[in-house]
């Protein structure tokens, strides 16, 4: 959170130094008045901005107080103590914030900001799971709506799925929605995983031919991939995870030239900190995180709106779904 003593010593140009090698600074200089703005009403409004990673870097850098995966702001959210959270992210990341924090106002800069996965299964779906398997325990990606949430057993993110599926201690699971992720963690688990035909609309575009084409121009690069993407494509690539696995095998072993299979402003937020690593931009756009821009977060801070609601009858077993994954990770 920035307080106001903080506030009152911001240097716009010494910000910049953060971003400088991802963002012109003729660009940065027409970010100036709506950063500058959302650091004031942060304090006047007792607000705190949570940032996904695929934020684009004027809204990581600039005004994030939390960064991280969707399993980084899940476990962040329950630790905020400001009065309002602004979720610089997609709908399904707003829902998951106000069921850890019922009492707090939680803020998505544009209602638009949905998901292909959140709405590629509703709760009818699962009870139809449950009757073609019946037994087997309903693992729910987080990147689904309050009342799929509320159908499920429990909740996992791409970071810990294959945790979560392990302490089951099962034979066969459901694990929805994402059928690319769930085929990628079956083949780690060797659990037999039910799957749906759901698929995140940025990763699913992506295909070996890509990963091949970049090998050929960038001799020696190391490959990315999220485990979103389709079981061919994370087969080509050097290492497949979450965002922030990717992130934490940048830091870790420094590769010289490195290309991220996942939504491009994850690149741009990681080489801002890493300027002596070349990275290569396979450019595929989630356009629901980008409607987060740094207007939108203003103006939510501005007017406390959108405001994200969850009916109490969905948010309990919702919550309890999502308090048993973080029980185990």
């Amino acid at each position: 959170m920035v307080s106001i003593s903080e506030l009152q010593s911001y240097d716009h140009a010494a910000a910049y130094e953060t971003v400088r090698h991802v963002i012109p600074e003729v660009e940065w200089a027409m970010y100036a008045d709506d950063i500058e703005a959302i650091q004031r009403l942060k304090v006047e409004h007792d607000a705190v901005i949570l940032a996904h990673n695929y934020m684009t870097p004027e809204v990581f850098h600039g005004v994030a107080d939390i960064k991280g995966d969707s399993l980084a702001l899940a476990r962040e959210a329950e630790k905020v103590d400001a009065g309002t959270i602004v979720l610089a992210g997609v709908h399904f990341m707003a829902e998951t914030a106000k069921l850890l924090n019922p009492s707090k106002r939680v803020l998505l800069p544009d209602l638009r900001s949905g998901c292909s996965l959140a709405e590629s299964i509703t709760p009818e779906d699962i009870a139809q799971l449950r009757k073609d398997h019946p037994g087997a325990p309903v693992v729910t990606y987080v990147n689904t709506s309050a009342a799929v949430k509320a159908a499920s057993d429990i909740c996992c993110t791409s970071g810990n799925a294959v945790k979560i599926i392990t302490s089951l201690g099962v034979d066969k699971v459901i694990m929805i929605p994402d059928q690319y992720l769930a085929k990628n963690i079956a083949a780690l688990t060797g659990v037999e995983v039910v799957t749906h035909p759901g698929a995140c609309e940025v990763h699913e575009r992506f295909t070996p031919l890509d990963i091949v084409q970049i090998r050929q121009g960038h001799p020696g690069v190391t490959v990315l991939a999220h485990p979103e993407c389709p079981p061919e494509v994370v087969a080509e690539a050097d290492f497949a995870g979450s965002t922030a696995d990717m992130q934490r095998y940048v830091e870790d072993e420094q590769p010289a030239s490195v290309a991220l299979i996942t939504e491009c402003s994850m690149s741009d937020n990681i080489a801002a900190q890493h300027p002596d690593l070349e990275f290569v931009r396979p450019c595929n756009l989630c356009p629901h995180m980008k409607r987060n821009t740094l207007g939108a977060i203003r103006k939510a801070l501005e007017t406390g709106g959108p405001e994200i609601e969850v009916d109490p009858s969905v948010a309990a077993p919702a919550r309890r779904a999502i308090d048993r994954m973080l029980e185990v990770h």
